[in-house]
Parts: structure tokens; sequence; C-alpha cells
């Protein structure tokens, strides 16, 4: 379990089995969570329960969750949202960010991956409270990973990363030998799956094969199509 129990997470979602696996996901991590099943209910919870973060699907009873998102961001602009719905479509993902989603998953998706993207809004929306979930290093191989201070360690040398090389070297540790999704990062890291984007992370991949080459055990593969995978060799 990860140290996440401070966390309050508010769903709303009308579908009793994917509500139940949601809810089953989200306390095996250690999240404390309030489960409301429309939207009417899911704003009274918002007031009461005071959510670090809530997600929302967007076909609900009562209130759908674009106009659920707007009310909460009345209440408190800081509070992240994310949506979580079947509807993939590009305007129904523009309308989602318009009405002030942090993020936006479609169903269905891999636990690791919302897990991961929950994760990853908590990270940024409350990087500088106590309640961020840390790790103070990583070992990969023989080298030695300070994600807070930014430092890659081999042999008492130090190689100070950017904070993106950084993200995304974490991302990489905390799914070792696992394929990582490049949208994943992208989103993650940049906050966006443009073009542009992905052209910066080629260069940041580029970057850390570079700096890991000293470890033969290390490597970093591009899994077609898909995104990529570190692999350390025991």
């Amino acid at each position: 379990m990860t140290n996440t129990t401070s966390f309050r997470i508010l769903m709303v979602e009308d579908d009793k089995n994917l509500g139940f696996v949601v809810n089953d996901l989200l306390e095996m991590e250690g999240y404390s969570v309030y489960w409301a099943k429309d939207g009417e209910a899911g704003l009274k919870a918002f007031g009461d329960f005071q959510p670090h973060l809530s997600l929302l699907d967007i076909m609900l009873p009562k209130m759908d969750g674009y106009t659920l998102g707007n009310e909460i961001k009345k209440k408190d602009a800081q509070t992240p949202i994310i949506f979580l719905t079947a509807r993939g479509m590009e305007t129904d993902r523009v309308k989602g960010f318009q009405a002030g989603a942090d993020d936006y998953i479609t169903k269905p998706f891999s636990n690791q991956e919302f897990l991961l993207r929950v994760k990853a809004v908590l990270g940024r929306c409350y990087a500088n409270n106590q309640l961020a979930e840390s790790k103070n290093e990583y070992k990969i191989g023989r080298f030695i990973f300070d994600p807070t201070n930014l430092v890659l360690l081999l042999d008492g040398k130090e190689k100070h990363l950017t904070q993106k090389e950084t993200d995304v070297l974490k991302l990489f540790c905390q799914n070792e030998n696992e394929t990582v999704k490049r949208e994943l990062i992208l989103s993650t890291v940049w906050g966006a799956t443009d073009y542009f984007t992905g052209r910066s992370l080629d260069v940041f991949i580029s970057k850390l094969r570079k700096y890991l080459k000293e470890d033969e055990r290390i490597s970093i593969e591009n899994v077609h199509s898909v995104g990529f995978r570190m692999r350390v060799h025991k």
C-alpha cells in the first residue's frame, strides 16, 4: 500500500459494477473514497467530504458530469477533477477540459494506467503539500536515483537532472520492466499529447539512455506504437 491515506477522493459514478471496481482499486492504494451515484448527490458530497480530487462520470442522473464539474469549480477552483467516461470523442474531451478537467480517462482503461494518472494529478496539484506521496530514492542497477533532489548517482558521481528528466525517469522506476504508454508519459509530465511534446519526449528518452549507458544491464526499449519500457537485467 502506498502512502496515500490522507488523500480523500470523491467518485461520482452511477454504474454499480464499475463503481465497485474503482472504489476497491482506490481503497487498496490507501485512498479515502466517498462514492456518490448521481450528480446532485455528488455536489452535496463535495461540500461535505471536501475531497482532494473528484472523479466524475459524464452521463449521470439528475446532473451531468460537465455541469457538476462546473459547479465544483465554482465552489473550489483549485480542486482537481478527472472525468471518467466512455465518451472518447475529441469534442467530448474538449468540453471536459473546458469544464475544468485536469485529466480525462476513457473507459475501458487498465487499472495500472488509471492509478498512475490519479497519482500524477494529485502529485501535480499537491506537489508542495505534505500530503503528496514521495519516495526518497530508487535503485536502478548500479545507479541511485534521488527524484527529490533531481540527482542520478553512480559510484559517487552525481548527474543533476532537469525536472522533466526526473519526472520521466520516476515513471519508469515506478513501472520497472513494464511498458509505459507514450500518451501516459506525455499527459503526466507535459500535460499534453500533441506532436511537439511527442518530439520533446523522444529527446528526453535519448538523454536518459545516454545517462544510464554506463550500466549495460539497463535499457530503455521502444515498444512499437505503444510506448517505452525500462528494463533492468539482474
